[in-house]
């Protein structure tokens, strides 16, 4: 099979000035792509602020003969993201792909987490992946093509100590994801997520180096790459690092009809093992296939 390449598209990839989002920007312009490098260029926690990261990315990119431009622009600002959305536009005309990448990390045990703590990660996160996606969404569907590419977590869809507030953000980002992959199909715009496991900024602390050395973040690239490729799927979560590539899915069970006589929270507990029984298991694609399920069993019953 043919090279997956993005001759005369335009990407977009938010904090792109080092990490996971900087392998993202280079590849994408190593395959011909033209990039637009988002970085507002602030602390781990989110403090402060430079467009030079960005801009170093940029100088990378041209340095091989691609083409890029530098972006400053916070993902939580209204304005910031219309002015990242304008200057793609304004340059290239179009935007074809989103990776939705930018995020911050404020990690404490619950107890000793403040409001602001869980506010803050949740508004970068998942208002800042909703941003830029509503930002593209009318491009993307007068073009009929788009790719977006969000970015979740083991945290979100499994839980991690001391990421409450991370994981709310990115088990969210999943949920909004759910349901604008229906809303994107008629106009080919497809939605996806990457899980990734990468030695990044925002986990070089948390691992051994030997570890790290093997967690590389160029190799989560290829999946997110593959995509945002026109053959690429919609409402996938692929979890992917060290090389490995896994597809993560929400199942629910074919479960057990009780009835409506006589039904109690003492016959749910005493059905608890027909209840949980995987066999017959199925990852949905829409929330009318549950109902679709309910209806079943009642007929059944």
């Amino acid at each position: 099979m043919a090279d997956i390449r993005f001759d005369g598209k335009v990407v977009i990839v938010t904090g792109a000035g080092g990490g996971l989002g900087r392998q993202h920007a280079l590849e994408f312009a190593r395959r011909g792509a033209k990039v637009v490098v988002n970085d507002l260029g602030g602390s781990m926690d989110g403090s402060g602020g430079s467009s030079e990261a960005a801009q170093k990315v940029v100088e990378e990119i041209k340095a091989f003969g691609g083409e890029a431009i530098a972006n400053g622009s916070s993902v939580t600002d209204d304005a910031g993201v219309a002015l990242m959305v304008k200057q793609a536009m304004d340059t290239w005309g179009r935007i074809d792909i989103l990776v939705a990448n930018a995020g911050i990390l404020r990690d404490k045990s619950f107890s000793k987490m403040t409001i602001e703590d869980f506010e803050l990660v949740l508004n970068v996160h998942l208002m800042g992946t909703v941003k830029p996606v509503k930002a593209v969404w009318e491009i993307m569907k007068a073009q009929n093509y788009g790719r977006i590419i969000v970015t979740t977590s083991s945290s979100g869809l499994y839980g991690n100590f001391g990421q409450s507030n991370y994981g709310a953000a990115k088990l969210g980002i999943i949920g909004f994801m759910n349901t604008i992959k229906l809303e994107g199909q008629k106009n080919n715009v497809h939605i996806n997520a990457i899980s990734p496991v990468a030695a990044t900024r925002m986990t070089e602390n948390l691992m051994p180096p030997a570890m790290l050395e093997k967690l590389k973040p160029e190799y989560v690239t290829p999946g997110v790459v593959y995509l945002a490729s026109e053959e690429a799927p919609t409402g996938a979560i692929l979890a992917a690092g060290a090389g490995v590539f896994a597809l993560a899915r929400i199942y629910e069970t074919d479960g057990v009809h009780l009835g409506e006589k006589g039904l109690s929270a003492e016959e749910v507990r005493d059905s608890w093992a027909k209840i949980s029984d995987e066999a017959g298991q199925q990852a949905y694609f829409q929330g009318g296939e549950q109902g679709g399920k309910i209806f079943r069993k009642l007929s059944e019953g």
